[in-house]
Formats: structure tokens, C-alpha cells, sequence
């Protein structure tokens, strides 16, 4: 099996041909490793992590999943192959207001097409997994912080992703319980799942295997020293 998951060539993301937010990104993520992408407000990181999510398009490069290429993929292609390998946890949560915990949890499940007893089963046992088993039935405007964000990190659990991908997941959080959070998203990682997390937070990224710095949406530091070290990654700014 091919150690690489993700693999990016000279990535390129602009808005109104204007404004580079990534600019000549190289870059390839080895499957089961965990990435801290930091750098300061509009250094490109959040950006980034959207690309690999594929919830922003390349203006140009090339991105391939298991060297899949999947840059040009339709809308329909990358929505059914998001849905099923990768979770999503951002700094809002993004829960739906008027739904109860559990069918927070489970609206990726609906729009995979799975039948209502799957759905709810499968919810149940993710919330279970991280400590929400007695708040199935509350709505999202009961709980706190915290147990808002662990909802979160059950819905993008649901589905069993490949990769989970966190932007500033604790930043809304105090510091007691985002490090709560981080530890639970430290074991999901530690149970075999590729985790790739914005912070700005030096401490969160000490706590990942590997830190890339961004600025003007380039990759400017990588400990994992050149990205060429890496097998299948271009060294940054060499076209292929």
C-alpha cells in the first residue's frame, strides 16, 4: 500500500486573479501521520486545509488521494468521495440549530443514503465513543462549548474517515476544555487516522508529528526538513 494519502503538485489557489492564498504549494501527507499547518491570519493555512479537503477547488496544480487524481473530478464525483473518506471539525461547530444532537451526528449518514435504523445506530455508538451517550435527545442550544465541539467530532467520526481534517478546532473553547478536545482528537489520531489540524497555537502544533509553516500562502518551514524528503513531493517551488 502506497505510504501517501494525499499529494499535492505546485498548488495554486487565487481569488479574482488577484490575491494568491496558496502559491506553488508541494506537499504529501503519509497516511496515519498527523500535520499541524500554521502561520499567522492570512498566511494561506485555512485555505490549504480546505484544498486537501477538496471544499476549495485549485486554480492550477494538481491533487491526487491515493494517487488519484482528483483535480478534475465534477462536483458530484468529489461530494460522494468527501463524504465517505474524509471528517470535517471547525472552530464554529456548524451544528444545525433545530436538530437534536444525534441527528446532528447522523445528517452525513442521510446524505450517503443510509436507512433511518443505520443512521441512528451508528450515531448512537459514535456519541457514546466520545462521552455524549446521555445527550442524544438535546439540542445543540442546551449544551456547552465543549460538548458542542465533541458533537462536532462525532459527526465527522460518523461516516469512519480516512482523514480528519480540524480548522482551529479549540479556538472557541477555554483552555481546560480545548485540551480536552485536542486529546480526543490526539487518540482518534493515535488509533490509525491521518489527522491534519490548523492552529496558530505553538503548543497544539508541538503536540503534532509534523509542523508546516505558512506566510503569503507559501510553505516556508516543514519539519520533516524539505518536503522532497518525502517520497512522491516535489522540493518547494520546482515544477514538475
Amino acid at each position: 500500500m502506497n505510504d501517501i494519502l494525499i499529494r499535492l503538485e505546485q498548488a495554486n489557489k487565487t481569488y479574482e486573479k488577484r490575491f494568491w492564498a496558496v502559491r506553488d504549494a508541494n506537499l504529501a501527507v503519509r497516511r496515519g501521520s498527523s500535520v499541524a499547518l500554521m502561520g499567522p491570519s492570512g498566511s494561506g493555512k485555512s485555505t490549504l486545509l480546505n484544498i486537501i479537503g477538496m471544499l476549495d477547488r485549485l486554480t492550477a496544480g494538481k491533487y491526487f488521494y491515493e494517487d488519484q487524481e482528483v483535480s478534475s473530478w465534477s462536483d458530484r464525483q468529489v461530494t460522494e468521495f468527501r463524504n465517505r473518506r474524509m471528517g470535517f471539525v471547525f472552530q464554529a461547530f456548524h451544528l444545525i440549530p433545530q436538530l437534536t444532537v444525534v441527528e446532528n451526528v447522523e445528517t452525513p449518514l442521510y446524505y450517503m443514503g443510509a436507512v433511518r435504523r443505520t443512521r441512528r445506530r451508528l450515531s448512537r455508538e459514535t456519541l457514546e465513543r466520545v462521552g455524549l451517550k446521555e445527550k442524544t435527545s438535546s439540542l445543540p442550544a442546551k449544551l456547552s462549548g465543549g460538548e458542542r465541539q465533541r458533537v462536532a467530532i462525532a459527526r465527522a467520526l460518523v461516516t469512519s474517515p480516512q482523514l480528519l481534517l480540524a480548522d482551529e478546532p479549540t479556538g472557541n473553547l477555554d483552555s481546560v476544555t480545548g485540551n480536552e478536545i485536542l486529546d480526543l482528537i490526539l487518540e482518534l489520531h493515535r488509533e490509525g487516522m491521518t489527522l491534519v489540524m490548523v492552529t496558530h497555537d505553538p503548543s497544539l502544533g508541538a503536540k503534532m508529528e509534523r509542523r508546516i509553516a505558512l506566510r503569503d500562502g507559501r510553505i516556508r518551514e516543514d519539519t520533516e526538513a524539505d518536503a522532497g524528503s518525502i517520497p512522491g513531493t516535489l522540493p518547494r517551488g520546482e515544477a514538475t
